[in-house]
């Protein structure tokens, strides 16, 4: 079995646990909803904050790739310009 379907198990049974225990709680009903709410609401914004870090990441490697590429295509203009400048000063 791969570690990617553990992880998954070990997580879905954390969270059917946790929900398990959150319901069988002696608390009223609606203080229950209040906790899965907030929890829900937590887990969402954790969950939107990650992948906005995952984002601004990519878009830093892809910036910087981009740079290099604009670096890269600048020294070829000017070895082109040098080579062209060779080129004309040996036959001409």
């Amino acid at each position: 079995m791969s570690s990617g379907k553990v992880l998954l198990g070990l997580l879905a049974g954390l969270a059917a646990g946790a929900l398990a225990g959150i319901l069988l709680a002696p608390e009223k009903g609606s203080e229950t909803r209040k906790k899965l709410s907030k929890k829900g609401e937590d887990f969402a914004d954790n969950l939107t904050g990650k992948f906005n870090e995952f984002v601004d990441g990519i878009s830093e490697k892809i910036e910087e790739v981009a740079d290099k590429v604009t670096g890269i295509t600048e020294e070829g203009k000017v070895k082109s310009e040098e080579t062209k400048k060779n080129v004309k000063t040996t036959l001409g």
